[in-house]
């Protein structure tokens, strides 16, 4: 298997484990912004979302149980999907679809695309985990979109781990899902 390297990910580099969580002030589907400074629990798990990825949709429960499984932790999903040429992924839908799934999670919009670009992001879900806001996981959920067919809970088992101050098992797994839908000039 060899990996290639697609053309954002030349462009944008991926946080590296260790480095500090990058700052950001995003407005929440709530209409109050969010600062990266006031979130001060020690894990912060970051998730870059869909408003209509069947990847993301696949795994809206799932995060959803993850966040009442580690309440110590602070989840957030931002969506940096380009709503000029794909309304599906506008703010008002955004709200729209946060209050029909119930999410207990923080659902931000990055307009421009900043924050996407700082961390990387490649696809719909991709996450990131923070210990005291430096990097210690980045990827995947799981190991299936098939809830029934998942192998390796890659996120549980990190978040599993920070809890009870043990090793985290794997720091890097490869996600997958959908391309996220940059703006070109």
């Amino acid at each position: 298997f060899i990996y290639k390297f697609s053309f954002m990910e030349s462009i944008y580099p991926k946080l590296k484990i260790g480095e500090e969580m990058p700052k950001f002030y995003l407005k929440d589907v709530s209409g109050r912004y969010i600062s990266s400074d006031e979130i001060n629990k020690d894990i912060i798990v970051i998730i870059f979302w869909s408003n209509e990825c069947p990847y993301v949709k696949a795994y809206e429960e799932r995060v959803k149980k993850l966040q009442e499984t580690f309440p110590n932790s602070q989840f957030i999903a931002i969506n940096s999907n380009d709503d000029s040429k794909f309304p599906v992924e506008s703010f008002e839908n955004m709200v729209k679809i946060s209050k029909e799934k119930n999410y207990n999670f923080y659902y931000l919009k990055d307009e421009n695309q900043e924050i996407a670009k700082k961390f990387g992001a490649m696809c719909t879900p991709h996450v990131f985990v923070f210990y005291k806001k430096k990097l210690v996981y980045q990827g995947r959920v799981d190991d299936n979109r098939d809830p029934n067919l998942v192998k390796s809970k890659d996120l549980y088992n990190v978040l599993y781990a920070l809890t009870n101050n043990m090793e985290i098992p794997v720091n890097l797994t490869r996600p997958f899902g959908c391309s996220i839908k940059w703006k070109y000039k």
